[in-house]
């Protein structure tokens, strides 16, 4: 676990854990704010698939948070572990990322996944051509990364412990991870949570990404749920 310098409670010392989550400005939401989003799914590849535990389940879950995440414009990102020897992402989650990362550490991020995370956006047109009164400011940057993959206590875990550590706010979708043994999975978890990790499901992000039964997209998203 990642711990702040110690802090004194009641004349005691005692450590103080790193939550992830204090570090943005306020207010505070503890809902997710679609416009601050961006998915990563990691290492869903063909052999790994087969061994993990509702392996289907799992990536009917990862299905639908890409098929919403389009629907509602978060972007998203993809990676594969040693793909020469695993296989490349599924391709019905392969054909709505943006970008894929090739990777060989279990942490994403040592191969490359913040540059991604932290590029920014392409300017539309020829925005860059514009006098600076008329061109539009460049978007702020997402801090919030929804993330699933597999398997949980290895890639996925590492991944976003290593996210938390660069000052991301990491929401782990549970139903959407898996391992090849339950146990490594919900340890996973009770790590994961530990280090300030929010748990949630595809159908939590889902509905918050869309806010209310008012949403343009409401009607959309609910043939992707059902």
């Amino acid at each position: 676990m990642a711990y702040l310098p110690q802090v004194k409670h009641g004349g005691q010392t005692a450590p103080h854990r790193y939550t992830g989550r204090h570090h943005h400005s306020f207010p505070f939401t503890m809902l997710l704010d679609v416009s601050d989003c961006q998915l990563v799914l990691v290492d869903y590849q063909p052999r790994l698939m087969p061994a993990i535990a509702e392996g289907d389940h799992v990536l009917a879950r990862a299905q639908l948070l890409a098929r919403m995440a389009q629907l509602m414009k978060v972007p998203v990102f993809g990676t594969e572990q040693n793909p020469a020897k695993l296989g490349e992402l599924d391709p019905s989650l392969r054909a709505l990322c943006s970008k894929v990362l090739p990777k060989m550490h279990f942490d994403a991020c040592a191969d490359g996944l913040l540059d991604l995370l932290r590029a920014p956006a392409a300017a539309g047109g020829n925005a860059r051509s514009l006098p600076k009164h008329l061109q539009k400011p460049a978007p702020a940057p997402r801090n919030t990364v929804v993330i699933a993959g597999v398997e949980s206590h290895v890639c996925l875990l590492q991944t976003a412990l290593g996210l938390i550590e660069q000052e991301m706010d990491v929401w782990v979708v549970t139903d959407a991870c898996g391992s090849r043994n339950v146990r490594d999975r919900d340890a996973a978890f009770d790590r994961l949570a530990g280090n300030g990790a929010e748990l949630v499901s595809a159908e939590m992000v889902a509905f918050e990404w869309l806010g209310s039964a008012d949403h343009p997209k409401f009607k959309d998203a609910l043939a992707l749920i059902k």
